[in-house]
């Protein structure tokens, strides 16, 4: 999973600009659009100002209100234009701007937090990938973690309005929440992740004394941003956790199934399910794949039943690395082969590099077991795939090549560097990220690498085939809690009788659907609408079909729906069958 994927409430920015003329043109809209993006953005508005950015997002009900009657009206202006051969924008900014108005009509602000990711966990992630090397950086960051506790603070009203709705976040993802949050309170304000930024000053641009000035100034700004977390808290613990939704989903909430059917149509951008109708792929794709699982069992010669094969796989000493550097060095190497497969499937590779980490140990307990965090080549940031090395028990190696080829290459890195690096193109769709088209991309890059030859093992091919089951149980669960109204224990059943994840995987994953609904289902929907299109293109192309100019069609012009990357494949289709001079 791509790391900076966020929920419908992701939708919600900052900022407000002028109320702009209706557009006569796509054009103009497109303008108008970026303009209203780069105003719900601190980064972009700093950005734009040559600029370090020096606060968080602005969360009050008033901008939120704001920025979803601007997205409206865009919305109704796009509805009017007729530009039918306009390509994808059209499909992009609808999506886009559908959000945003369902994100306020649904008041999705009110739950902040999805388990493992939150707005607490925005400020480290950024510190991470902050170099505050110079005066102007240095007094940036540290205007910004002053402005941490009015960011809190809007989170919190937020949160409040939640409990008076009685709309909030079940137990177990606030559980999650709550630890990560006590992780970011230390006693020694330069132990935090916080004040790493300032270990980038430069001495070959400061003086010593300069350099030092900015560290206290930095310290006491780091100690203030550790009292909102402290306050945040209480909040959560003295608060929020009473008023916590007793059922696992949202179905027997106030408008839980119409705001879970709009949170199913935001990530599976364009495939026109309904909940119901994606339980029902989910359980048809469950009785494929495993058969497909039964017959690699008894290619292993193994001789029992398929939960004693799962058992053996659990808990057999070598399918398990003894040490986190030996977990991240076999994560290294197999993305290293992958690397080298890459030029038989793509004719367009990134420029942008990626490196593997771990994931950080403050969070790494309730974290996913990998997820890829997007680089900046203007800043100097390769892309990072992280690897969970908590619990190296539950980190079975037999898991690990469809994890990287995944979160890796030809997975997210390729995907989203190549999308970063497309020129001639709105700026808006070089960061767009469609769920289904892109965790959709993720899973069809695991089955990729199995027609590569890259797992040597049946073992390996067994996880691969466990992965793909868990996307397809993925299904099941999600609609079942969220749509059925199912507890937890029912959620978990498919992923125990019919894969081999690590219990503690089973548990972290069932937590984030819990906290998160939609998000789960966009990985099948979007890896079988790949498949899809890439089985009719060969049918219609027959000897003439190149799979790497397939795969470079499929990711050259970015994220989109799943409609409109539908429309692309077929226009390109089109274009290939007609008659050459």
């Amino acid at each position: 999973m791509h790391a900076t994927i966020r929920p419908l409430l992701a939708a919600l920015c900052i900022g407000f600009a002028a109320p702009a003329a209706s557009p006569e043109t796509l054009a103009d809209l497109i303008v108008q659009y970026e303009d209203f993006n780069r105003a719900g953005d601190p980064e972009e508005i700093a950005k734009a100002a040559g600029e370090e950015p020096t606060r968080w997002a602005d969360v009050s009900p008033q901008y939120v209100a704001d920025r979803a009657a601007q997205a409206a009206d865009m919305l109704e202006a796009l509805d009017a234009l007729e530009e039918p051969n306009a390509g994808p924008e059209i499909a992009i900014l609808r999506h886009l701007l559908t959000a945003q108005v369902n994100a306020h009509a649904y008041d999705t602000a009110r739950v902040p937090f999805v388990g493992d990711w939150g707005f607490f966990a925005q400020p480290p992630f950024t510190a991470m990938r902050t170099r505050a090397n110079t005066r102007a950086k240095a007094e940036a960051w540290i205007a910004r973690l002053n402005d941490l506790p009015r960011y809190f603070d809007d989170h919190t009203a937020n949160m409040a309005r939640g409990i008076d709705t009685e709309w909030t976040q079940h137990a177990d993802p606030l559980a999650t929440s709550i630890a990560q949050i006590r992780s970011q309170i230390v006693e020694d304000a330069t132990e935090s992740t916080l004040f790493t930024p300032f270990l980038s000053l430069d001495s070959s641009a400061l003086s010593e004394e300069e350099i030092a000035a900015l560290k206290a100034r930095g310290e006491t700004a780091v100690e203030n941003a550790i009292s909102a977390y402290k306050n945040l808290l209480t909040f959560m613990e003295q608060d929020y956790a009473p008023a916590a939704r007793a059922g696992a989903g949202i179905a027997k909430l106030e408008g839980g199934q119409d705001a879970y059917a709009v949170h199913v149509a935001f990530h599976t951008a364009g495939a026109g399910y309904s909940p119901e109708e994606i339980h029902q792929l989910g359980q048809s794709e469950v009785a494929r794949i495993r058969a497909d699982m039964e017959s690699i069992i008894a290619e292993t010669g193994f001789e029992g039943s398929f939960g004693e094969f799962v058992e053996f796989l659990r808990t057999d000493p070598q399918f398990y690395a003894t040490s986190a550097e030996e977990l991240l060095e076999k994560a290294s190497e197999m993305s290293k082969r992958l690397d080298a497969l890459l030029p038989r499937y793509f004719k367009t590779l990134p420029r942008l590099p990626y490196g593997v980490e771990a994931v950080p140990a403050s969070i790494a307990p309730g974290y996913t077991t990998g997820r890829y965090s997007g680089g900046d080549a203007e800043k100097g940031i390769a892309g990072t795939y992280l690897v969970n090395t908590y619990a190296l028990d539950q980190r079975p190696l037999y898991e690990l090549p469809a994890l990287s080829a995944h979160e890796a290459v030809p997975g997210h890195h390729l995907q989203i560097a190549l999308a970063q690096e497309l020129v001639d193109v709105p700026e808006f769709r070089k960061s767009y990220y469609a769920t289904a088209f892109g965790e959709g991309w993720g899973l069809y890059s695991e089955k990729l690498a199995g027609e590569a030859d890259f797992y040597r093992t049946p073992y390996e091919r067994f996880g691969q085939l466990s992965y793909e089951m868990w996307r397809a149980c993925r299904l099941v669960a999600d609609t079942g809690l969220h749509h059925y109204g199912w507890t937890r224990a029912e959620a978990e059943a498919c992923f125990n009788e019919n894969t081999a994840l690590a219990p503690l995987n089973i548990q972290t994953e069932v937590t984030r659907y819990i906290g998160w609904p939609g998000q789960a289902t966009a990985y099948k929907v979007g890896e079988l609408k790949i498949l899809e299109l890439r089985a009719s293109a060969k049918k219609a192309l027959g000897e003439d079909f190149d799979i790497r100019v397939f795969h470079d069609v499929l990711l050259g012009a970015g994220a989109m729906p799943l409609d409109a990357l539908e429309k692309r494949i077929n226009d390109w289709i089109a274009a290939e069958l007609e008659p050459k001079d």
